[in-house]
């Protein structure tokens, strides 16, 4: 089966927005680290840790390709569904107000706070610096390999697009973060993260239904139709959560 422009669009646009938001959260705390501690360390500990990650994505797309497909569509498919339902019910309490939203200037805050205690800068090389940027861009990079490989390796031909999109959002953030010189507070997280959670879930769910044969209506298009469905019900449910939390706090 061909790779039909409709999961093309969508792998890129999930792969760009699930990274965009992993490294917005890095971002704060490179910016943290070099801010305080310098940075040299700091930049190099966070490309170290993007090269580490690169050489993981291209060593598990050759190993992948070993695997037969409908068993990996399954496994892939129920794990990036699993995802994905994760960070939409994250994003549904956020937008309810049950859980506090995600607040990237009081985390710069207390990372910046957090690089203070550790004393005087060394005279050059500050290993504190390197390990705080590569362990939190290793972390956050984690996700964004999961994501990528996970999107990309259901067909073959879409770890590419899927890639591109996780590259364009590093560079996109890159970017803006050498210019602004602070943390990305503007960028309205919970609705990328609610997105991503739709987005994640529709393709889990279309992966799982390959895994098992079954036959999509309208092949890849179906996609489209999974991400509305999600998209509907995840709505529904934030003011469902809201009016629930209103009622029970009203109980005497």
């Amino acid at each position: 089966m061909g790779i039909g422009w409709a999961h093309i669009g969508t792998s890129i646009t999930a792969s760009f927005l699930a990274s965009l938001v992993e490294c917005v959260e890095a971002l704060t705390v490179v910016l943290a680290v070099g801010s305080v501690r310098g940075w040299r360390s700091a930049l190099i500990g966070s490309a170290s840790a993007i090269a580490v990650l690169l050489l993981i994505i291209a060593a598990l797309g050759t190993a992948l390709t070993h695997i037969p497909l409908h068993i990996l569509q399954l496994t892939v498919g129920t794990l990036l569904l699993l995802f994905g339902l994760r960070w939409l019910r994250k994003a549904i309490l956020r937008a309810a107000g049950l859980i506090p939203l995600h607040d990237e200037a009081a985390a710069f805050s207390k990372n910046t706070a957090a690089m203070r205690q550790h004393g005087n800068l060394p005279a050059a090389w500050d290993k504190i610096a390197f390990a705080a940027a590569f362990n939190i861009t290793m972390l956050e990079g984690t996700e964004v390999v999961f994501i990528v490989i996970a999107i990309g390796a259901g067909r073959a031909g879409t770890l590419l697009p899927a890639s591109l999109g996780a590259v364009a959002a590093l560079l996109v953030v890159t970017a803006l973060g050498f210019i602004l010189h602070r943390p990305l507070a503007r960028v309205p997280e919970n609705t990328l993260k609610f997105i991503v959670g739709v987005l994640l879930s529709a393709f889990g769910t279309f992966w799982v239904g390959e895994g098992l044969h079954l036959q999509w209506p309208a092949a890849d298009w179906s996609i489209l139709a999974l991400i509305a469905a999600y998209l509907l019900l995840a709505l529904a449910t934030v003011p469902l959560c809201r009016n629930r939390s209103q009622t029970v706090a009203s109980i005497p």
